[in-house]
């Protein structure tokens, strides 16, 4: 098969790893898998004020020859198809009693098929985004993170 023909047209998986930054002590979060009333939160820790670290799947489907822009699909993506998302669920959305109930969106903005083959092309490499835990409140981050510094290349130890 035609290497470039593949990484043309995909519908693969990418591996994501979400880095919360010092999120407030005492607090649920966790991945929300599903939308709507139907989903439930995976992932789920409590924090202890240190740095927490998520890791999921989602899966890509495109064509590059034609100049679609990747398309993100499976359990964990949520919006419409040219501004899609991820929740982070937050306190009660988390399964938490009492407390906050918050969740953070992470856009899947900046993800080009050059980023998406070299992470395809690396066993040992994943997408990587880091944010503030905290928001200017004091409580937990949400809403939509800002700044958002995007996604990035990174290669995990083997």
């Amino acid at each position: 098969m035609n290497i470039f023909k593949f990484y043309c047209k995909m519908n693969r998986d990418l591996t994501l790893h979400i880095v919360l930054q010092k999120p407030p002590v005492g607090v649920d979060f966790g991945l929300q898998k599903g939308s709507g009333s139907k989903y439930e939160t995976i992932q789920t820790q409590r924090s202890d004020g240190q740095d927490m670290q998520f890791k999921l799947t989602v899966q890509i489907k495109g064509d590059r020859q034609k100049g679609d822009a990747p398309q993100f699909t499976g359990p964990f993506v949520q919006g419409k198809p040219l501004s899609r998302f991820l929740y982070i669920d937050i306190g009660e959305f988390a399964g938490q009693v009492g407390g906050w109930s918050r969740r953070i969106k992470i856009p899947f903005s900046g993800i080009t098929w050059d980023i998406i083959s070299q992470v395809i092309n690396d066993p040992n490499a994943v997408l990587e985004t880091s944010f503030a835990g905290t928001g200017k409140d004091g409580g937990p981050n949400c809403a939509t993170v800002k700044p958002f510094d995007g996604w990035r290349v990174k290669v995990l130890s083997s």
